[in-house]
């Protein structure tokens, strides 16, 4: 009997979980220029607060943790905590700066409702993918 041999086949590369605009990643890049310590990435999370449920989180990352989803987009790593992941999937990160204030904005397609004043939103988690 012959032994079955096998080649790896390439693996198609996978989407981005979220995406920087230009001016955002002009602007982490900046942010992270002037760090008080060296920093791998741009920790990027959810967390329960606020009057609609949840907040959107940025950190500085010292490290980069086993299960962290790494992105890497337009020269800014952005790491992802897995409990964030499904309700992050498909956002775009923007920098926007108008007369009265500069800020992060996400646009997220799975984010359903914002409280009046923008600091917190809901979110639900991106359906995994069904197979017929």
């Amino acid at each position: 009997m012959t032994e079955l041999q096998t080649t790896p086949r390439p693996r198609r590369p996978r989407p981005k979980a979220v995406s920087l605009t230009d001016a955002a990643a002009a602007r982490v890049i900046e942010i992270m220029a002037n760090a008080a310590r060296p920093c791998v990435g741009l920790r990027v999370g959810v967390k329960n607060g606020g009057c609609a449920g949840q907040e959107y989180t940025f950190a500085y990352a010292e490290e980069i943790a086993p299960m962290d989803e790494v992105v890497e987009d337009k020269g800014v790593t952005i790491l992802i905590d897995p409990k964030a992941i499904l309700f992050l999937i498909g956002s775009e990160i923007d920098y926007e700066t108008t007369k009265l204030a500069s800020k992060f904005v996400f646009r997220n397609p799975n984010q359903t409702d914002a409280c009046g004043c923008g600091e917190s939103v809901t979110i639900i988690p991106a359906k995994a993918f069904e197979t017929d």
